[in-house]
């Protein structure tokens, strides 16, 4: 089986809008300290590129859940493969995810996390699928909407490969 990829947002336009939602975010979270949540692996190249747009000071922690294996489409199982390594009682956190698109995964960790008592917590995604969703999510800042087309790139893979692509592109098996 081989796959066929073909741009759906170039990497311009993917800088362009994280550098817009780093100063949406700078300007909400002005004279705090914004603790970003990177939901891994996925996550971490556009939680890193974002980081660099916020203008407030940033403090980051890691986690790891799934609900995909190797599949394209979401298990509904959902685990925690890596927990926090520090407490978010007291922080101002932002979970920073690559896509949403059941729901289910940000579901239940937005409402795991939510029992650590932070300050605040709030979501921001790259890409958003609404129309995927079977677990109703708030999404506080969203790079992008997309339509129900399975994406690599930006650190969105397809069996751990193109994450390292620059742009959003839709993946077509042959």
């Amino acid at each position: 089986m081989s796959e066929k990829i073909s741009v759906m947002i170039s990497e311009e336009e993917v800088d362009a809008r994280i550098a817009e939602l780093g100063a949406k975010i700078s300007k909400d979270y002005e004279g705090k300290t914004v603790h970003m949540i990177c939901v891994l692996k996925g996550g971490v190249f556009f939680m890193c590129e974002l980081a660099k747009k916020i203008t407030v000071p940033v403090t980051m922690d890691f986690m790891s859940v799934s609900s995909y294996g190797n599949g394209t489409v979401s298990s509904g199982v959902v685990k925690i493969v890596k927990d926090l390594d520090d407490t978010i009682e007291g922080k101002d956190v932002l979970v920073v995810e690559d896509i949403i698109d059941s729901g289910r995964t940000l579901s239940y960790l937005l409402e795991n996390l939510k029992n650590r008592k932070p300050s605040s917590l709030k979501l921001c995604t790259l890409l958003d699928k609404p129309d995927r969703r079977v677990t109703e999510v708030n999404v506080d800042y969203t790079g992008f909407e997309i339509e129900d087309k399975f994406v690599i790139g930006y650190g969105l893979d397809y069996a751990q490969k193109y994450r390292n692509l620059p742009y959003i592109g839709v993946v077509e098996l042959d």
